[in-house]
């Protein structure tokens, strides 16, 4: 079984792992010094770029090539974003870093501020996660009075500023224009893109944004080097990945654990098998809206090479499993709830086609099926893909094609029988 690793997790669990006198004590803040008194900004960018660390946020796009994107030197006006706003179902990793190590956090976004110059960070944080944003302020404030932030930050030179800002709970809020529209006071609605954040961001300033685990392994590669970054598992994507298991699995949590892992030792090696010993049915291996594997697909690297080879995605990282008592269209119509209701509206295809898969899936489930509607699901989520301004559409769409392609014949008995065929089986599975 392939070891957990302690890297980002390092402090977890630990004494007062949340106070800035408990992370230095371990050797926090040593890699900003480094940098501050050692490295250049570019000799920083250019080590993350070696580290090729990947963000992990969903898109998985190069860290430090995303930084190097934006206007060079400290004459421009540059901001910041870490994007704390957890919103994926079935996604919970980045709320144990906050909650749990927050400097780690601000150590990896001052780095990045000093690699960009940029003149501050927000930390745009979920609504939801009251604790967490409690606990970065404490950890920011602390950071402040030991000189890690603020004016000429440890003699260096270099200003610095960070501000805790709180979303309103809307899911898409998490896309990185919108998160930015919001974080002005607007409404949070996704952007056409160009421009793009690095040059036309939060109030019109050059921004990056990133994703608070992306931020957590800055310190680490400054510390380590890029070699031994890249040591570390999946060649195409190095480094460890936080991965959140829950669903039907005995012990639902999250693991740190190389990036190349495969899936079913995820679900039967760390997360201790399958509830009741029940037999697998579905995964979803990257938070909800990837596309869906069925149990014979399992056999497959947690990385983007590994989960493309079987048509879906490695995204937040997030792992739903689902045992043999799930009904398929039910878990789907879950989604699809969910997706109708977070739509910003923006889109007509987004608007229109979230809440028509939602009213067939719902159809489906509820006993008024008709033999016509699966082409009918895949037919509406064909005319979402790709025709938004953000990815939400995509999200929605991407399940519900993957849903019907992989448990047809499910769906089909549903509209065939007039009823949900997994009823006796749910009820089973109660008992």
């Amino acid at each position: 079984m392939t070891e957990v690793l302690k890297l980002l997790t390092r402090n977890v669990g630990k004494p007062n792992s949340t106070h800035v006198d408990a992370y230095m004590g371990s050797g926090g803040y040593e890699s900003l010094m480094t940098v501050l008194h050692k490295w250049t900004p570019e000799q920083t960018l250019n080590e993350v770029k070696a580290a090729n660390l990947k963000g992990r946020g969903g898109a998985g796009f190069p860290a430090g090539l995303k930084w190097s994107f934006l206007p060079k030197g400290k004459e421009v006006l540059k901001y910041l974003v870490c994007n704390a706003d957890e919103s994926e179902p079935g996604t919970f990793k980045d709320r144990l870093l906050i909650e749990n190590d927050p400097h780690s956090i601000l150590e990896g976004i001052i780095i990045a501020g000093w690699a960009t110059q940029a003149a501050g960070c927000f930390f745009y944080i979920r609504g939801e996660m009251p604790a967490g944003a409690r606990i970065f302020q404490k950890a920011v404030d602390q950071a402040y009075a030991k000189g890690f932030l603020g004016k000429n930050i440890l003699g260096s030179g270099f200003n610095f500023d960070v501000w805790v800002s709180r979303g309103a709970g809307a899911y898409i809020c998490g896309e990185e224009t919108a998160l930015m529209d919001s974080l002005e006071g607007k409404r949070g609605q996704p952007r056409l893109k160009p421009p793009f954040p690095a040059g036309y961001g939060v109030y019109g300033v050059p921004t990056n944004i990133n994703n608070v685990e992306s931020y957590a392994n800055v310190p680490l590669i400054i510390r380590n080097g890029a070699g031994w970054y890249t040591a570390i598992g999946s060649p195409s994507a190095p480094g460890t990945r936080l991965f959140g298991i829950s669903g039907h699995v005995k012990r639902p949590g999250v693991f740190e654990l190389p990036s190349g892992v495969t899936l079913r030792e995820l679900i039967y090696e760390h997360a201790g098998g399958i509830l009741g010993d029940r037999p697998l049915k579905a995964v979803i291996p990257g938070g909800s809206s990837v596309p869906v594997l069925r149990a014979d697909q399992i056999d497959v690297t947690m990385d983007p090479d590994g989960l493309k080879s079987v048509g879906t995605m490695v995204g937040s990282a997030g792992v739903i499993v689902m045992n043999d008592s799930v009904c398929m269209v039910k878990a789907l119509l879950n989604l699809m709830e969910f997706y109708a209701h977070e739509s910003c509206g923006q889109c007509t295809p987004c608007r229109e086609g979230t809440h028509w898969l939602e009213l067939i899936v719902r159809r489906l489930e509820e006993g008024g099926g008709r033999p016509s509607d699966c082409d009918l699901i895949l037919d509406v989520a064909g005319n979402i893909m790709g025709r938004t301004i953000c990815p939400l559409g995509d999200a929605a769409a991407m399940p519900a094609i993957s849903f019907v392609q992989q448990f047809r014949e499910e769906f089909e008995a549903h509209a065939r029988e007039g009823r949900c065929p997994m009823r006796d089986v749910r009820m089973t599975a109660a008992i």
